[in-house]
């Protein structure tokens, strides 16, 4: 069965228009969860295989039966920690501190007794289940720069669990054979003015059946924290419903060249199946990144839904506000989501907001880059890295130096990783692309091979809404003529903007782009492509007539003639196509051109 029949189905799609049509945003976040939930995936999303194992996450999920230890202001968290029995829970009092480094020991705990972690508040003053946590229920009601926390009366309802000294990781460690383990309604932070710390959360060692559930985790304000949590070696993990924020580097004096609210893809251990949804995630550097480092492994089924990805533009210096470190040096900055190491890995119903360039990267929000990431003495770190079958679907993407870049690209000393392939991207607005403002390059698309073996290949990009920078190029191809062409390209269904440059060469004499004909660099760079049934808009008929073009695409001259609902300059418009657009039912598959705006709307109700 095609992804098509599974994921909406006629009566899915006829319900999802019907309710968007009235406006019930919370009944169309469910009905779109019924039909496009765990239960009815497909095993495969276009080129892409879809992540085979799943964490469950339902407080239903994690029972904890047996009896409440209560820790008062002033106790004893690792005590209590080192006395729990499995099926127990740990109370923190609402409103204290607990400051230091606490470890959660490995007991002989299974899914029918959790060890949960948690406030004292009752769970009548908490977000529900399913609902995110926000600063608001530890007393602030806004953080500079950030979105509205839609406050009612703010009140210190969380537990605070304090890192208070100055590297290391803390102030949760998780030791080696740690399972069921649930943290809920904690403030998770570290000590302001001790400097540099790696991680709030991390394991040593196995670990499996973690869930961090409605917790406020952050650095903070102008220090270095590099991660909120590190995967790493974790399997059946979560970070659900969180608010993650001022994880940050400052840049060339900094103790940390990169930040990230989530990581993971280093060591030896396995990892996964993983899950982060429903989180406000903020991080200058990446805001998810997996990979980068020395691996012997590749994380798989990673599931990674309806999250706010965020970068607060005070934190982009000339901007109103500006916050930087403490020398006035801005926070590195590259993208909002970066695989390097991952396998099975969907992206769905998530907002991707404000990302720029300037720090050795061109400001693509979104990067797919297998790397063996050069080490001492020109050794690879990771050979046997991989980013394969990544599905990206439903998602929105705006502000930002440019969009999507998947790029096989070999380390610094040379050293090629295992394989880059298969990727799914559809259903996905990008809008808001400035190279100027944003320092990037512009693009909407960037496909690179720079491997001289197992080249990039099987990528299929289809039914997206997107707009260039206008000065720039709708897509950069890459490839040496010396290197094995790419192959399995399909580009279809599609609504792009206005480009200078539409399909372009990434640079140099001898890449497979040279020309400036869409059809003969798509013909030298790929032995097996297909690009038909998108409409491009507002093309050069002097430099780029439809005749240098693959046949079966369209050219609308203008923006009006495609007939959105609303264009808005290109900027968080609403581009479902109104019944005037001549683009409605002409795609291959009987849909409308670009991206599936109700779709896209139903999958990221209630994110912001």
């Amino acid at each position: 069965m095609s992804f098509e029949q599974v994921h909406l189905d006629k009566r899915c799609r006829k319900l999802v228009s019907e309710i968007w049509r009235i406006g019930l945003p919370l009944l169309l976040a469910g009905i779109f969860l019924v039909c496009t939930g765990p239960a009815a995936y497909a095993t495969s999303d276009g080129p892409a295989q879809l992540p085979i194992a799943y964490v469950q996450t339902a407080m239903a999920n994690t029972p904890a039966p047996g009896t409440t230890i209560l820790v008062s202001a002033g106790g004893s968290l690792q005590t209590a920690l080192n006395n729990a029995k499995c099926g127990d829970t740990i109370k923190l009092a609402a409103g204290a501190t607990f400051s230091g480094v606490f470890t959660l020991p490995a007991k002989a705990c299974d899914t029918l007794h959790w060890i949960i972690v948690r406030t004292s508040a009752p769970n009548s003053s908490l977000p529900a289940e399913g609902k995110r946590m926000t600063p608001c229920y530890s007393g602030v009601t806004s953080l500079p720069g950030r979105p509205s926390f839609n406050c009612g009366t703010a009140q210190k309802l969380l537990a605070k669990v304090n890192y208070p000294q100055g590297f290391g990781i803390g102030p949760f460690k998780l030791a080696s054979g740690a399972n069921h383990y649930r943290l809920v309604g904690l403030e998770i932070t570290r000590s302001s003015g001790t400097g540099f710390i790696g991680s709030l959360i991390a394991g040593f060692g196995p670990v499996n059946h973690i869930i961090v559930d409605r917790v406020w985790m952050h650095g903070s304000r102008q220090d270095d924290t590099a991660s909120g949590i590190i995967f790493n070696g974790m399997t059946y993990a979560a970070v659900i419903d969180s608010y993650l924020s001022d994880f940050h580097c400052v840049s060339v004096t900094g103790s940390c060249s990169e930040a990230h609210a989530v990581t993971g893809g280093g060591g030896s251990i396995a990892t996964g199946p993983l899950r982060v949804a429903g989180n406000f995630l903020e991080a200058s550097t990446e805001n998810i990144l997996f990979g980068g480092s020395y691996a012997t492994i590749t994380p798989t089924d990673i599931e990674i839904r309806r999250n706010h990805f965020f970068k607060p533009m005070t934190w982009k210096k000339g901007q109103a506000g500006y916050v930087g470190g403490t020398n006035g040096n801005p926070f590195v900055v590259k993208n909002h989501f970066e695989l390097k190491n991952g396998i099975r890995v969907l992206v769905e119903g998530n907002i991707f907001e404000n990302n720029w360039g300037g720090f050795s990267q061109s400001g693509y929000s979104i990067l797919l880059t297998p790397k063996s990431q050069s080490g001492p003495n020109g050794t690879n770190l990771c050979p046997s890295c991989a980013v394969t079958d990544v599905t990206i679907r439903y998602n929105k993407i705006s502000h930002t130096g440019a969009g999507i870049s998947m790029a096989n690209l070999p380390s610094d000393n040379g050293g090629i990783a295992h394989a880059g392939a298969r990727y799914s991207i559809h259903d996905t607005t990008i809008d808001d692309i400035q190279a100027a403002f944003y320092v990037g390059s512009g693009t909407l698309f960037q496909v690179l091979n720079g491997w001289s073996t197992n080249p990039l290949n099987s990528i299929t990009i289809n039914h997206v809404t997107g707009f260039p920078d206008p000065g720039s190029r709708i897509m950069s191809l890459g490839n040496k003529i010396t290197n094995p062409h790419m192959f399995g390209f399909t580009f279809t269904n599609n609504i792009v903007g206005k480009s200078l440059y539409p399909i372009w060469s990434t640079g140099g004499l001898t890449d497979c782009a040279i020309y400036n004909v869409p059809l003969l660099s798509l013909n030298s760079c790929f032995t097996s492509w297909k690009f038909t049934d998108n409409a491009v808009i507002a093309t050069s008929t002097v430099n780029y007539p439809p005749s240098v073009w693959p046949v079966g695409n369209y050219f609308p001259a203008t923006v009006s003639t495609v007939a959105f609902t609303s264009f808005n300059s290109a900027s968080l418009g609403n581009y479902l196509l109104l019944s005037s657009s001549p683009y409605q039912d002409m795609g291959s598959d009987g849909k409308d051109l670009g991206a599936d705006m109700n779709a896209i709307a139903a999958a990221t109700a209630n994110v912001y």
